[in-house]
């Protein structure tokens, strides 16, 4: 989502920004579900899911130790898989709003992705 050119012209991956915009669009999307019985848990779980991936990336990001940092972006990978969870009970329980969970539901596959390559690549074995 953002992506800036750097000091060699590159584009440079905001990845904290990225989780950031992430966990608002989700609010924007959440404040269109009329809540009743069935929306009300599920939007409340998408909520803290797709909050709780930035919020993890910035704890991995001031990680003490290597291992810290691991569980952390682990814990990402799980929120991101999580919320893409919660997008498709939430487009089924608001059919209207399905267009709109979808675009969010690839937005929290990537994370989920690039999460996923994070944690194999801080692999202490290998």
């Amino acid at each position: 989502m953002d992506e800036r050119a750097g000091e060699s012209g590159e584009r440079e991956f905001d990845l904290d920004e990225r989780t950031a915009v992430f966990g608002e669009a989700v609010i924007a999307f959440v404040k269109q579900v009329k809540l009743d019985a069935v929306t009300s848990p599920l939007v409340t779980q998408l909520v803290r899911s797709a909050t709780s991936v930035g919020a993890n990336y910035d704890e991995a990001d001031e990680a003490p130790t290597k291992k810290d940092f691991r569980y952390r972006i682990s814990v990402c990978k799980k929120e991101a898989r999580e919320t893409k969870r919660w997008l498709r009970m939430l487009a089924a329980a608001a059919p209207l709003l399905k267009d709109e969970a979808r675009v969010l539901w690839k937005e929290a596959n990537e994370l989920s992705l690039i999460f996923a390559a994070i944690y194999r690549k801080s692999n202490p074995n290998g």
